[in-house]
């Protein structure tokens, strides 16, 4: 079971996460007044409680800010925009929302929606880190960072005091239920420091660079084909037995550090970025400037064989109750049926096909991640992660060009309105 469909985690996250909260930075002053060097001085005292006071603000506006919307006014103008106009760059849809996809936007399987530049959906926080709530995400995870290291220096003074007073009688030391507590609170403070820190300091990257954990999962799946495109001859693929050109694109989304760092944190004012009640982004996370590094008209992510649709054959109104070429129904199917095969056959784990294929060795930088697999629905990064990890409802997600219907429809609309 997923720790997204695992209802306790859900109820028990946050009153957890603020437990914890409360017992490192409350507990740890009542403590310290029972072991030497003696409570906190009045300066460390307020510069304590006010870093805890942020902490408590930034993870309340990252658990209650809305992590956002497609909103309907662009939807509508993007089935407008396809309608009239030949589209050059790939149109992402979603088959729960049965609408159109923004760029670097996903189906989050526990808000029920598509969330505008979803990182992931935490849970922790019961909420989707997104395009409007990693501001407060990130202040949450700075203080709290900055606040368990001062405790930790802390602890650090009172452990040496212990120390020193080893070879001494008992009776001249801390009480034994003193000394569990502050065991207690050594363990949790460091073990929770060290896993936030490791994440501050990854989310620092990652605005930096502009990217979500979402698409640095489809940067290492775009290495990945093409390391496999290498193994056969630079080509994969593709549905309808069409072979697939795979070649390098480069992430879109980057534009520098400060521009990175700026659009993440919603303003270029760096006190802002620092400030727990900054206003929030104020953009709508529809559109996104891009580096200009790849031909006018290429999405993100690239052209992926195993996502592709099939083929979508255009068919006239004549000829809708006829078979081509003079084939009858029996031949229809079996083709049918054989084109299907073919498909289930291009979806299985990659090893599988390679070894089908060829008859030369796989070498382990083209494994796929998870060996056992049903296909490539089910591909995991380096770490282990599929889609469904970050909370993405995965199985619309792998395949989210627009659907055939979907591309009838907008095809009728245009006769219809000339009618």
């Amino acid at each position: 079971m997923s720790k997204y469909d695992n209802p306790w985690i859900a109820k028990l996250a946050i009153p957890g996460v603020s437990g914890l909260i409360a017992f490192l930075s409350y507990s740890s002053q009542y403590l310290f007044q029972y072991l030497e060097p003696g409570p906190l001085t009045r300066k460390q005292t307020y510069i304590f409680n006010t870093l805890v006071a942020c902490i408590w603000i930034s993870y309340g506006r990252t658990c209650l800010t809305d992590p956002g919307h497609v909103p309907e006014y662009w939807s509508r103008a993007r089935l407008e925009d396809d309608n009239e106009h030949d589209q050059h760059q790939r149109s992402r849809y979603c088959r729960k929302c049965d609408a159109p996809k923004p760029p670097r936007s996903h189906h989050c399987k526990v808000c029920k929606r598509c969330i505008p530049k979803m990182d992931h959906h935490c849970p922790w926080t019961s909420n989707c880190v997104s395009h409007f709530t990693i501001p407060h995400f990130m202040r949450f995870l700075f203080y709290a960072t900055a606040a368990m290291s001062q405790l930790e220096y802390f602890i650090y003074l009172r452990a040496a005091e212990i120390w020193a007073l080893r070879d001494m009688p008992a009776i001249h030391g801390p009480g034994l239920w003193v000394l569990i507590h502050f065991f207690m609170l050594i363990v949790a403070n460091s073990l929770t420091l060290f896993l936030v820190g490791i994440m501050l300091f990854r989310g620092i990257y990652m605005i930096a660079t502009n990217v979500t954990t979402i698409e640095g999962w489809e940067i290492e799946r775009h290495e990945q084909l093409l390391r496999r495109a290498r193994a056969l001859g630079g080509y994969l693929d593709g549905p309808d037995g069409i072979r697939v050109k795979i070649e390098r694109h480069e992430y879109p989304y980057d534009i520098g550090i400060w521009q990175n760092m700026r659009d993440n944190m919603g303003t270029a004012n760096i006190l802002s970025w620092f400030w727990p009640f900054a206003r929030g982004v104020r953009t709508d996370g529809m559109i996104f400037e891009t580096n200009g590094f790849e031909e006018p008209g290429q999405g993100w992510p690239p052209p992926d064989p195993d996502r592709m649709p099939r083929i979508a054959r255009s068919m006239d109104a004549e000829d809708a109750f006829t078979y081509r070429n003079g084939a009858s129904m029996a031949d229809e199917v079996d083709a049918f049926k054989q084109r299907q095969q073919a498909d289930l056959a291009r979806r299985r784990p990659f090893r599988h096909r390679f070894d089908a294929e060829t008859d030369e060795p796989l070498h382990d930088d083209f494994l796929d991640s998870d060996e056992d697999a049903s296909g490539e629905e089910g591909w995991a990064d380096r770490d282990g992660n599929r889609l469904q990890d970050y909370g993405v409802e995965e199985d619309v997600e792998f395949y989210d060009d627009v659907p055939l219907a979907e591309l009838m429809k907008r095809r009728r609309a245009p006769q219809a309105d000339d009618g």
